[in-house]
């Protein structure tokens, strides 16, 4: 996934240098080089290099991206990934905290919600500069799915998602059109329903084919992100983000819509959401809450 967004990354050619660091000898080093020496083909001026658990060689970066710990495998929820990678990311964050005090975290290991918070309280930075790319993912499949029923462009298809990264999140219909129409006046109930489903499922899907998880999409996501950051663009987008009182919520991360620019969260945006909505989401959060309590418990 971390190779995945370097390309992506590089090829959109918007940022001066990319860092890819493993804990595996030489392992950045080589997928660093062979995206290097496709620059001439692909056109791009970014320098690319990779190193060896050198946090060093990353210190002063705008932005890191962190996909470290163990993937889900066939059979296992997020959930269960939360002890190993904890420990990871909270050594990962300290570094960073150290060596790039000014950067923008972007979190994509799992379980995604309850790792940023890990992240949060590891680094000591505002947590506006502290995220998930998790709403983006979700989005990204969501439209495709929908794509895949109406026979149209994901390009005319605009979609919110709120929640945990997981089979509890919240797909929005009530703000998911195409080209400006409601997706309900396009699809019968049971077909957005379908869409919602398999949106809830869309990582479990990946991993029954490929027995583990996937990475262009996640990839391609993280690049979204950071572009809006660098380029201070103010994107709206969804993103796992700290709420403290945003939606009745309070010390978690969870999905929601934010504006993304050079400072992180410029700012969460809060939606109207009607009854069934807003059940839904809290349902969602107190899943994340049990995971992230469980993070409490270990530390």
């Amino acid at each position: 996934m971390g190779a995945s967004c370097a390309t992506c990354l590089a090829e959109r050619d918007f940022v001066k240098e990319i860092v890819m660091m493993d804990v595996k000898q030489g392992l950045a080093e080589g997928k660093a080089l062979d995206l290097r020496q496709s620059a001439a083909l692909k056109r791009f001026d970014t320098i690319v290099y990779g190193v060896t658990n050198d946090y060093a060689a990353t210190a002063d970066s705008d932005v890191v991206v962190i996909t470290s710990g163990i993937p889900r495998k066939p059979g296992m929820e997020r959930s269960d990934l939360v002890a190993t990678n904890a420990s990871i990311i909270r050594e990962v964050c300290k570094q960073v905290a150290f060596h790039s005090h000014d950067a923008i975290i972007i979190v994509v290991s799992n379980p995604l919600d309850v790792l940023c918070y890990c992240a949060y309280k590891s680094c000591g930075f505002p947590s506006n500069r502290v995220m998930g790319m998790s709403g983006m993912l979700d989005a990204a499949r969501y439209k495709s799915f929908i794509s895949e029923v109406l026979n149209v462009s994901t390009k005319d298809i605009q979609a919110l998602i709120l929640g945990g990264h997981g089979k509890t999140m919240v797909p929005l219909p009530r703000y998911t059109t195409i080209g400006g129409i409601p997706i309900r006046n396009l699809l019968n109930e049971d077909k957005v329903q379908e869409a919602i489903h398999r949106t809830q499922l869309g990582g479990e899907e990946i991993i029954n084919h490929l027995g583990r998880s996937g990475w262009y999409a996640a990839g391609a996501a993280v690049c979204e992100m950071v572009e809006a950051i660098i380029c201070d663009q103010r994107r709206v987008f969804t993103a796992c983000a700290y709420l403290n009182g945003e939606y009745g919520y309070h010390d978690i991360y969870l999905g929601v819509p934010v504006i993304l620019g050079k400072h992180g969260i410029e700012r969460v945006i809060e939606l109207e959401l009607d009854a069934e909505d807003h059940v839904r989401f809290d349902v969602s959060q107190k899943k994340v809450r049990q995971s992230l309590e469980m993070l409490k418990a270990m530390c």
